[in-house]
C-alpha cells in the first residue's frame, strides 16, 4: 500500500493557503463531540428567497482566490467557485449571486449542481468551516453532507453522474485519519484510498470520469497517474511532470504540464492515455500556471481553464479557437 505523505503541488498549496482563514466574527471550529451527530445529516441552510433577486449582474470587480470552476448540469453557465462566492458567466454576461457569498473550496460541478467546502461568508450565522456541502439550487441553499463545523477540504473531487465522491482529508477529524478518501455513496460513508503504485512524493488534484466514479487521475509533481479502480491502483499516464491540474470529459483526460518552462494543455484520450495530443492554447507565462480545468460533460466541445494569476478562458469547439473571459480576474 502507497505510504501516504500528504505533499500537496506547491502551486496547489499556494492556491489553498490564499483566501482560506477563519472569518472574524465567525463561529469557530467545534469539538469533535459536538459534530458527530450533524456530519451525516442533509438539513438545508436557507439563503436569499428567490433566484431572480439571489441571481443578479455582476458589478465590475476583480474576483480574488479562485478554488474551482466548473459546468453544474442544472444550469448553463460556467461557474467561478472565489473567495466572496459564486461568478457565473452566462449568455456573454457575468453574474453573481447576492447572498451566501461563501469562501467555497473544492467546489465540485455535478449533474443536479455543485458540492463544495469552505468557510462562510463574513457575518454569517453558519459554522465554521461549511464541512461537506452540497447546493442544488445554485447555491441558494446548502445542503449539509458530512463534517459540517468540523472540517475544510481544500481538495475534493465528484463523479458528475454517480454517486463517487473524492477528498483529501489534511488533519484528523472525529472520523478520517489524515489520507484520500472515497465515497461511493455520495457522503455517507468512506473508504481510504490505497494509492498502490503511486509513484510520486507529492498529491494534487484528483480528476473523476463523469459516467464512471471509479476512474481518477491524480495531478503531481511527478506527472498524473490514473485508475480504474477508485484509486486502489494507480498507473502513471504518458512521460509528464509537474502537472498542475487535470480534468475528464467523457472520452478524454485534460492535463496540464509544465515542460521546459512552458505552461501545456494535453488531451488524453481515456482509452490509449499514453498517447496525449497537445492542444493550442494562449500563450502563458511560467509564472502564471493553469490551475483548473473544467470540461463540459454534456457539451464534449466545451472546456474551460482558469490560472494562478485568474486569466479564465473558455474554447466551444474543442481548443480551436479560446474566449478570454477573465483578465487577471476583473470582471468589467
Amino acid at each position: 500500500m502507497f505510504k501516504l505523505r500528504l505533499v500537496l503541488v506547491p502551486i496547489l498549496v499556494a492556491i489553498v493557503v490564499t483566501g482560506c482563514s477563519v472569518q472574524e466574527g465567525q463561529e469557530q471550529q467545534k469539538p469533535a463531540s459536538d459534530v458527530s451527530n450533524e456530519k451525516t445529516e442533509e438539513q438545508k441552510i436557507p439563503q436569499a428567497e428567490s433566484e431572480t433577486d439571489f441571481i443578479i449582474k455582476a458589478e465590475p470587480q476583480k474576483i480574488e482566490h479562485v478554488h474551482g470552476i466548473g459546468y453544474p448540469g442544472n444550469d448553463e453557465g460556467l461557474y467561478v467557485a472565489s473567495h466572496h462566492g459564486l461568478k457565473i458567466f452566462k449568455n456573454g454576461e457575468w453574474l453573481e449571486t447576492t447572498d451566501g457569498n461563501h469562501d467555497y473550496m473544492g467546489f465540485q460541478a455535478v449533474e443536479d449542481g455543485f458540492f463544495a467546502s469552505g468557510h462562510p461568508a463574513e457575518g454569517s450565522e453558519l459554522k465554521n468551516p461549511l464541512g461537506l456541502v452540497k447546493s442544488t439550487d445554485k447555491g441558494k441553499t446548502l445542503d449539509k453532507i458530512a463534517f459540517y463545523g468540523e472540517t475544510d477540504f481544500h481538495f475534493l473531487s465528484a463523479s458528475f453522474q454517480d454517486n463517487v465522491l473524492y477528498l483529501i482529508n489534511e488533519e484528523p477529524n472525529s472520523e478520517l485519519e489524515r489520507g484520500v478518501y472515497v465515497s461511493k455513496d455520495r457522503g455517507g460513508a468512506w473508504e481510504l484510498v490505497e494509492l498502490n503504485g503511486l509513484a510520486a512524493n507529492s498529491l494534487g488534484m484528483i480528476a473523476v470520469h463523469p459516467e464512471n466514479g471509479g476512474t481518477i487521475a491524480m495531478s503531481t509533481r511527478e506527472g498524473v497517474f490514473v485508475s480504474n479502480d477508485y484509486g486502489k491502483t494507480m498507473e502513471r499516464a504518458g512521460d509528464y511532470q509537474m502537472v498542475t491540474a487535470a480534468a475528464y470529459s467523457k472520452g478524454s483526460l485534460y492535463i496540464t504540464p509544465v515542460v521546459n518552462e512552458e505552461i501545456k494543455l494535453i488531451k488524453l484520450p481515456i482509452e490509449k492515455g499514453n498517447a496525449g495530443e497537445e492542444m493550442t492554447i494562449p500563450n502563458l507565462k511560467y509564472d502564471n500556471p493553469i490551475t483548473y480545468i473544467a470540461a463540459d460533460p454534456e457539451q464534449e466541445d466545451r472546456i474551460a481553464f482558469i490560472t494562478i494569476l485568474n486569466d479564465l478562458y473558455e474554447s466551444r469547439d474543442g481548443g480551436k479557437t479560446w474566449n478570454q473571459l477573465l483578465v487577471n480576474g476583473r470582471i468589467e
